[in-house]
């Protein structure tokens, strides 16, 4: 039912941005600290423009993108519509693009995404929507492109076009090459894209090889263009669009020339640009602690050189004049920065025994609390390993209680051969064994159907997802136990948010939480650790420890964990896509090149996963090389920074307290 106040916007206080702009940006940006801010910020100008529209009695003409950096937005407008009474009856849509060949009905169909998003919960008039169509045959794809560009003109033209931006700096499906004139086309989609889009096909060669595109000039005679990123993984080529030259390379660098473009941005996708970057070379700038050491961490390794042979010619060289003026000499700035990051360098996560006190150790602390429980979050049933393996398997062999939750059952990374493997195994087993009783029979014979009969890149039926499940648990288990977790302390939550046997999952929910804390209930651990690698391609992390935090929320506020809760402590780690930058480190956990092995050993456990993952991002190397070269380039920067040499360190952050989204 339509609120009595259907069409009245309730006054709210939108998010405010963070880091003021800097000169070296040439597009108009603004940086928020969540997701989720961004996410409130689009949708508002566009629920906004909606009104003015209808309110003036004019069509509102939107151009709508795809992928996982719109759906916030979306689920913000669906929210606006049921519950402030925005209604999408006068708004006209016409989507960037779509893959071709493409039924409108597959799961990654553009068509299909737009109405599980936006369409089918709104009042949007199917007619107004526009949305290229894969189907049509080859020879008239031409024809349909140009149909569709006169379609927005007598539309009179895109009101505000939402974007997002792929790592080759595509805008659409705009690949590198792409002319400022350029209309809406067929396009060959460059081998970049089509790895990034893999997840979504089950294996890059399931993704189609060409897509119908809107044109960088289609694009840029919108009135008003909006450019939205999220993740440390767009970072770099978000600084390459704004700050950068314009470049048919970087089709994106084109809305340098655009009136009314803006770029809107979470702080991990600002990371690159200037103003995060290295702020202090284009302005003065307040000299907080970590920004004292973000500077001098930048300078050693501007000046190739440890942090203690840094001199006063070195600041004053690298834009550093105003840090000195402020905060005193070199000497004594470089001594202070060299102790906070000596200080991260543990060998003991879980704090040190009062028996453990060695020559040397006097200003170390001893821990109260010792020995500790530990609760280590796995966002999918190899994390835990390939993240933190080395730290895991210190803390089990120091002698703590160690727990591991698998968040998720991981089912969909798990491939049809390799299943069918253990499927055919199964069948094989039992008859051998004598244990082929008529309904296991029967179960056997439906999985090896399903799977020898399925199509690439369809949905497993619930039976096959189970098996995959199995198959991944016990992995876990394996490696788990390797590590020193005894089966007794292995958690698996299967949370339901992602048991939908597809790339995209349920929103975060209430059972989701709920067992969440149930489980910190159960263990009351004094040490969590969660993932805090939010450059997972498809999101799964980001809502595991939005699950965690959470979580973790309520047991703060309750009165039946107070007790518990004020000796637990969090760490995040990060996994197979970024390490924490230097200067944020709050705990580095060296690692023996014995451990360096051990922890390798744990990675092959997971066999599912070894030599091809499914779902491998846009990194070639397997997730066991992923791991000990980005441990083994902390180790070295730590060495290179004039600290300790070390094989390898796995590095982590403790959480404050604050939101995620």
């Amino acid at each position: 039912m339509t609120p009595p106040t259907a069409g009245v916007p309730r006054e709210r206080a939108l998010p405010e941005p963070m880091l003021s702009p800097s000169i070296a940006e040439r597009i108009p940006t603004r940086v928020y600290a969540r997701a989720h801010d961004v996410n409130v910020v689009v949708a508002h100008e566009i629920a906004s423009l909606i009104r003015s529209r209808a309110a003036a009695g004019r069509r509102c003409v939107l151009g709508l993108a795809t992928g996982s950096t719109p759906t916030g937005i979306y689920e913000e407008l669906v929210r606006l519509h049921r519950e402030e009474g925005l209604s999408f009856r006068n708004v006209v849509t016409f989507n960037l693009d779509e893959y071709f060949p493409m039924q409108p009905e597959e799961l990654q169909s553009y068509r299909r995404f737009m109405r599980e998003h936006l369409f089918d919960h709104v009042d949007i008039d199917m007619a107004n929507v526009h949305i290229p169509d894969g189907t049509v045959p080859a020879d008239m794809v031409r024809r349909q492109c140009e149909e569709y560009e006169l379609a927005i003109d007598r539309e009179g033209g895109i009101d505000l076009q939402l974007l997002g931006i792929g790592r080759t700096g595509h805008i659409g499906f705009n690949e590198p090459g792409s002319g400022r004139t350029s209309r809406t086309r067929l396009i060959t989609l460059d081998r970049v894209t089509r790895k990034d889009a893999a997840s979504d096909f089950f294996g890059e060669e399931n993704v189609p090889l060409r897509a119908i595109t809107m044109g960088v000039g289609t694009i840029l005679q919108a009135r008003r263009v909006v450019l939205v990123a999220f993740g440390e993984g767009k970072a770099p080529v978000v600084a390459r669009a704004v700050e950068g030259p314009v470049t048919q390379h970087i089709a994106a660098s084109f809305l340098q020339e655009h009136a009314n473009a803006s770029v809107v941005l979470d702080r991990a996708a600002a990371a690159e640009l200037t103003r995060c970057k290295c702020p202090w070379t284009i302005g003065p700038v307040e000299w907080d602690a970590r920004l004292v050491r973000k500077a001098i961490v930048w300078l050693a390794q501007k000046s190739k050189k440890a942090i203690l042979k840094l001199t006063a010619e070195d600041y004053n060289e690298h834009h550093l004049q105003d840090l000195l003026a402020t905060k005193g000499k070199a000497y004594d700035l470089n001594i202070q920065v060299f102790r906070e990051l000596h200080r991260t360098i543990t060998g003991w996560p879980g704090g040190k025994p009062k028996t453990a006190k060695q020559p040397g150790d006097a200003d170390r602390p001893q821990d109260r609390i010792y020995p500790k429980r530990v609760l280590v979050f796995s966002p999918h049933p190899d994390d835990d390993v390939i993240s933190m393996g080395g730290t895991l398997i210190r803390l089990a062999d120091q002698g703590h209680e160690v727990h591991v939750a698998y968040q998720t059952s991981g089912n969909i990374a798990v491939s049809d051969a390799d299943a069918l493997r253990f499927a055919d195994f199964a069948a094989d087993f039992n008859k051998v064994f004598g244990f082929d009783g008529s309904r296991t029979a029967d179960f056997e014979t439906s999985i090896q159907k399903k799977l020898r009969g399925k199509k690439p890149a369809s949905v497993d039926s619930p039976e096959v997802q189970q098996l995959k499940g199995l198959i991944r648990r016990g992995e876990a288990r394996d490696a788990a136990t390797l590590s020193g977790v005894p089966e007794e302390r292995q958690h698996f939550l299967d949370l339901p948010f992602y048991e939908t046997g597809r790339v995209r999952k349920k929103p975060l929910g209430e059972e989701d939480i709920r067992l969440t804390v149930e489980l910190l209930r159960r263990v009351r651990p004094h040490q969590v650790y969660a993932a805090g690698d939010l450059s997972d391609p498809h999101g799964t992390h980001r809502t595991c420890l939005a699950a965690v935090f959470k979580a973790l929320e309520r047991c703060r506020n309750d009165d039946r964990d107070k007790v518990w809760f004020a000796d637990c402590e969090t760490w995040l780690y990060r996994g197979a896509w970024q390490e924490w930058d230097v200067e944020t480190i709050d705990m580095a956990v060296p690692l023996a090149p014995d451990e360096v092995a051990r922890k390798r050993a744990a990675i092959f456990r997971h066999q599912s996963q070894k030599d091809r993952a499914m779902f491998p991002g846009s990194d070639d190397r397997e997730f066991w090389q992923r791991a000990e070269q980005r441990n083994r380039a902390t180790a070295k920067l730590y060495d290179e920074l004039g600290l300790a040499e070390y094989e390898a360190i796995e590095a982590f952050v403790r959480w404050d307290g604050a939101p995620l989204d």
